[in-house]
């Protein structure tokens, strides 16, 4: 029985591994990657040095669970190792690999490479690959499996059956039976388990359901994981526009789906760009990924500082006021950026109705006005008694302090639901408004409100 991995366990087998490798311990190396799973094995991969993954490669290439040590293997690690072999040599590698599979280590690939490997693929299996990688690799298309199984719909039960237990033992686990007319288009679904709980003699026509959802080639992976997720599918059929099933998209290709899909959010919400491997990227690599999204925020702190120094005479006169620029930018960029994530989001699962936008950015308006309110009297009176010796009016200026802070806390609520919305019908991803777009608005604006006010009710 094999027992749950836990992160330390991890840790552990790395440290063993590296143990061995040093001691040039090479059959118990060998066991000891036998013995890993192949998920644990990639997992483990990502904390070798270079020249160590290369060699400890060269063992996983000889252990049963290779395919699925590859699948697991983030794209640049199946660079790192693979661009070296000459591409007679990967062909071998890869070739009783499912096509689907073939066609991401051909995207991973440098593109002369993969020309040269693609023309040592045998024919049928190019062809296969071919009919995968016409598609953008984040649709249907570039996720599907072409492993699937149909039959028609005058087939029996008990045909059906006989001929399951026929099928290719590589092909991934069937959780439904496709059922096709004569034309070879797609009429109906039914489980496996409705196929056993009926007399062998029952036609497929008669047991299926004909209302099915699917998929064209072209829908974005995100929305295909969207009603996975919704409809709790175990795998969701693809189809052309002919209505011939061309492909399966199955649970575990959705999961891997969700997690690129949040991962790729979370960077771009964070500023650092798209890339999920960003992390495994050079220094000077990472760099160039996230010095762009820098600039923004460089940009912005310019026209903040240059706001600020607009008002530099009532700065020097009512010097108190500078005490509090820190917390009025940072109270209106952290609201501004929490509502753009909860909008972000609700996109993202299809929670934010875009019929009704309005609804939304005004409900979440009216939580920025009532935060607003709330710290813009608990800053007010804060001010007041701190300052209550200031040769300024203390009053006027805790009054300054809590009008700027509800008004820029109010605005930063507002410009955290738009801007989403706005890119989402523009079609460009929502979730790099939640980065330094945000809040170097926010900062902005904040800064201009809260000196605009100070100039007006205390000079």
């Amino acid at each position: 029985m094999r027992k749950h991995i836990t992160e330390n366990e991890v840790g552990l087998i790395l440290e063993t591994l590296n143990r061995l490798y040093r001691r040039q311990a090479k059959v118990s190396l060998f066991k000891l990657i036998q013995k890993t799973h192949p998920a644990v094995m990639a997992e483990v991969f990502r904390h070798l040095s270079g020249t160590v993954r290369r060699d400890i490669f060269q063992y996983v290439l000889r252990t049963e669970g290779f395919q699925e040590f590859v699948e697991e293997l983030d794209e640049k690690l199946i660079l790192d190792l693979l661009e070296s072999f000459p591409p007679a040599e990967i062909e071998r590698l890869i070739s009783n690999f499912p096509p689907e599979v073939i066609a991401d280590i051909l995207d991973s690939l440098p593109e002369d490479l993969a020309v040269l490997v693609r023309r040592k693929l045998a024919k049928e299996d190019r062809a296969e690959v071919d009919a995968i990688m016409q598609y953008d690799e984040d649709s249907a298309g570039g996720i599907m499996s072409t492993q699937f199984m149909k039959f028609s719909g005058d087939l029996t039960i008990a045909d059906v059956i006989e001929q399951v237990q026929h099928i290719d033992q590589n092909m991934d686990a069937p959780f439904y039976i496709y059922v096709i007319n004569d034309k070879d288009q797609m009429i109906g679904v039914l489980s496996l388990r409705q196929l056993l709980l009926h007399p062998p003699e029952t036609l497929l026509k008669e047991i299926m359901q004909s209302e099915f959802i699917a998929v064209a080639p072209e829908t974005d992976q995100e929305q295909v994981a969207t009603l996975v997720s919704r409809y709790n599918y175990l795998a969701i059929p693809v189809v052309d526009s002919d209505n011939k099933l061309v492909g399966v998209i199955t649970v575990d290709d959705v999961i891997d789906v969700l997690r690129e899909e949040a991962t790729e959010d979370i960077l771009k919400m964070a500023g650092v760009g798209d890339d999920r491997e960003i992390l495994l990227k050079s220094s000077t690599e990472s760099v160039k990924a996230r010095f762009p999204w820098l600039m923004a925020t460089w940009v912005g702190g310019i026209f903040s500082m240059t706001i600020i120094g607009f008002f530099d005479n009532l700065l020097t006169t009512t010097v108190a006021l500078a005490a509090f620029i820190p917390v009025i930018l940072g109270m209106g960029g952290n609201i501004g950026t929490q509502t753009s994530s909860i909008i972000v989001r609700g996109i993202a699962t299809g929670r934010v109705n875009m019929a009704e936008v309005s609804k939304v950015i005004f409900k979440e308006i009216r939580v920025g006005v009532m935060l607003g309110a709330i710290y813009g009297i608990l800053l007010g009176v804060m001010a007041y008694f701190r300052y209550l010796n200031y040769p300024a009016s203390p009053i006027w200026l805790g009054t300054v302090v809590g009008v700027s802070i509800f008004c820029a806390m109010s605005f930063a609520v507002a410009i955290g639901a738009f801007y989403p919305i706005l890119l989402n019908k523009l079609n460009v991803d929502p979730a790099i408004a939640s980065g330094p777009f945000v809040t170097t608005t926010t900062d902005m604006f904040g800064a201009l409100i809260y000196l605009s006010v100070a100039s007006l009710l205390l000079t």
